[in-house]
């Protein structure tokens, strides 16, 4: 498994709006987002300066990609 880097939330935005999520709304410092389709999908991004490898890991297992997909979309 491929060594996760230390991301900003917004990165991760970015990536997940590239693949079809769009923000939906923004609860404090989370900012939810979502993809219509046959399946839909809600996403809860934390919008922190570093984001815990943990946490990245989780985000991408739930969108469907696998690390080496998200890191060539970063």
């Amino acid at each position: 498994m491929p060594k996760l880097p230390v991301v900003s939330g917004k990165k991760v935005v970015k990536v997940l709006t590239k693949i079809g999520f769009f923000m939906d709304h923004q609860t404090g410092s989370h900012i939810i987002m979502r993809k219509e389709g046959e399946k839909s999908l809600t996403i809860s991004v934390p919008k922190h300066e570093e984001m815990k490898t943990g946490t990245l890991r989780t985000l991408i297992k739930q969108t469907g990609l696998t690390v080496d997909e998200f890191l060539k979309r970063l």
